[in-house]
């Protein structure tokens, strides 16, 4: 599925494809709107439609991204109230060895998130994984999500790769087209970003399910 001799760099996602999206699905369907009526005094129902409606209503953005703006339009600490649930994060299966691999691989290693910085922050802590990565990128850095071609160019302004010898594993198939558009040669989608979901219809795209179906070999070392 991967030429890695064709691979000098790989971007990876955070959410839903390094780490477990379940996280993410149970704050914002049920943690948030739970506490959000509590704090505000209103019925959970409401408060839960409400948050549904906001979040429709800009998905693919960067504020759809950003716990600054949740918080402003919210009127709750969001980082404070994922702080509440942070036990559920967790990396997908093989992560840490897919990870370890791309570094004896001599691969360059790229994180770029969508996510805000102070979500970034808390679930590098969590995982310990920060120190795995050549680079860790968030969009909010540029203003630009992944979903507009454009990301990419800004990515590469940051920390400069060959888009031919490139692949980007992301559970975001908007992400991908956009990468794809870009001219990033190599893209794979995640099959189940989720573990508590079902597994996703990637239409096109290449997919895994967990890290183990195309893990690297090391780099070949002179005698």
């Amino acid at each position: 599925m991967v030429d890695w001799h064709q691979i000098d760099t790989v971007l990876l996602d955070m959410d839903g494809t390094l780490l477990d999206l379940h996280f993410d699905s149970y704050f914002w369907q049920q943690h948030l709107p739970h506490r959000y009526a509590q704090i505000k005094s209103i019925d959970p129902l409401q408060a839960r439609k409400s948050i549904h409606r906001q979040t429709q209503s800009i998905q693919g953005t960067l504020n759809w991204y950003c716990t600054d703006y949740w918080s402003r339009t919210l009127g709750v600490d969001v980082v404070a109230l994922k702080k509440e649930v942070k036990h559920k994060v967790a990396t997908r299966p093989e992560c840490g060895n897919f990870l370890k691999a791309l570094r004896q691989a001599g691969k360059d290693v790229v994180m770029v998130t969508n996510a805000h910085q102070d979500s970034l922050n808390l679930k590098m802590e969590i995982t310990g994984i920060a120190d795995k990565f050549d680079r860790l990128i968030t969009v909010h850095e540029f203003r630009c999500p992944k979903e507009d071609p454009l990301c990419w160019q800004e990515v590469n302004n940051i920390h400069p790769f060959n888009p031919h010898r490139t692949l980007l594993i992301d559970d975001n198939l908007a992400a991908l087209k956009s990468a794809c558009e870009y001219g990033i040669a190599a893209v794979l989608a995640i099959f189940k970003p989720d573990s508590q979901a079902p597994v996703q219809l990637v239409g096109e795209f290449d997919a895994i399910h967990n890290f183990g179906e195309i893990m690297p070999i090391p780099a070949s070392r002179p005698v």
